[in-house]
């Protein structure tokens, strides 16, 4: 039996102020699969949103049109009221501030930790040269705002941890400015105590401003970080709850089916 509940519910899941992103009713189809079927989202300031959804919900689908990496089929994404149009990744950089972070991070794991943070935008002396002074002391200053300990600026990512490797990624998107950090599974392949790290740094960075969507199959996770849960089943918008209005159950539900969501028909 599937149960049902009211779209009231959804609803109330939204903070009171006005998004300053909005994606409406975003379609994508890979030939004859639908992967994305007129799907809203909403973010708003300083808040941490999960994205979750089973394998071929349409996750990763919705995180890369934002990203620039894909081009949707229909639908209109906002950045404050106004309409943007992403062709690349960089410009949902550009125009609204939105970096990725993904699973494998693309760190360069034969360079030290300032060079990965300010890779391609390296400070320069009158244009010709890296300025190695400020490129550290920059690195040192974006580290000390999310309290990231690390052995050594100078150190090779390569000989990092989990942890610390998706701590250099995320600082590599704060310091370009970023006010949008899609993270991709954060925490996968990371032991208890790394975990615990990321979960600082994702409050780190809300405590700075910024919005974070958290894509993960991670329940335990997504519970100790997030304020909002949207879920995404077979390219529909499912669900959207409030972390203190739900339940770890209710939100399995709507993952499987069991629970009916409110998807447009």
């Amino acid at each position: 039996m599937v149960a049902t509940l009211s779209a009231e519910k959804s609803q109330s899941a939204a903070p009171a102020t006005a998004p300053i992103l909005e994606a409406k009713g975003i379609s994508k189809a890979f030939g004859h699969v639908q992967a994305l079927d007129r799907v809203d989202f909403e973010l708003y300031p300083a808040e941490v949103v999960a994205l979750i959804g089973d394998n071929g919900a349409g996750k990763s689908t919705l995180v890369k049109i934002l990203s620039g990496v894909y081009h949707k089929d229909s639908g209109q994404v906002y950045i404050e009221g106004t309409p943007v149009e992403f062709h690349s990744p960089v410009d949902a950089q550009k125009l609204a501030g939105i970096s990725t972070v993904y699973q494998d991070l693309a760190l360069v794991d034969v360079r030290d930790v300032a060079s990965n943070i300010y890779l391609n935008i390296e400070p320069t002396w009158l244009g010709l040269f890296i300025n190695f002074r400020k490129l550290y002391a920059d690195a040192a200053e974006v580290l000390s705002r999310l309290r990231i300990d690390l052995p050594s600026l100078k150190v090779n990512v390569g000989e990092l941890s989990g942890g610390q490797r998706q701590a250099v990624a995320i600082a590599r998107a704060l310091a370009r400015g970023q006010r949008f950090f899609l993270l991709d599974e954060p925490t996968a392949a990371l032991g208890v105590e790394q975990q615990g790290k990321v979960n600082q740094l994702i409050s780190d960075l809300k405590r700075h401003g910024s919005t974070v969507v958290v894509i993960s199959h991670n329940l335990e996770h997504v519970f100790e970080v997030a304020d909002r849960l949207i879920v995404l089943r077979r390219g529909r918008r499912v669900g959207t709850r409030k972390k203190s209005e739900t339940t770890k159950e209710e939100i399995v539900g709507l993952i499987t089916g069991a629970i009916k969501g409110d998807a447009v028909e």
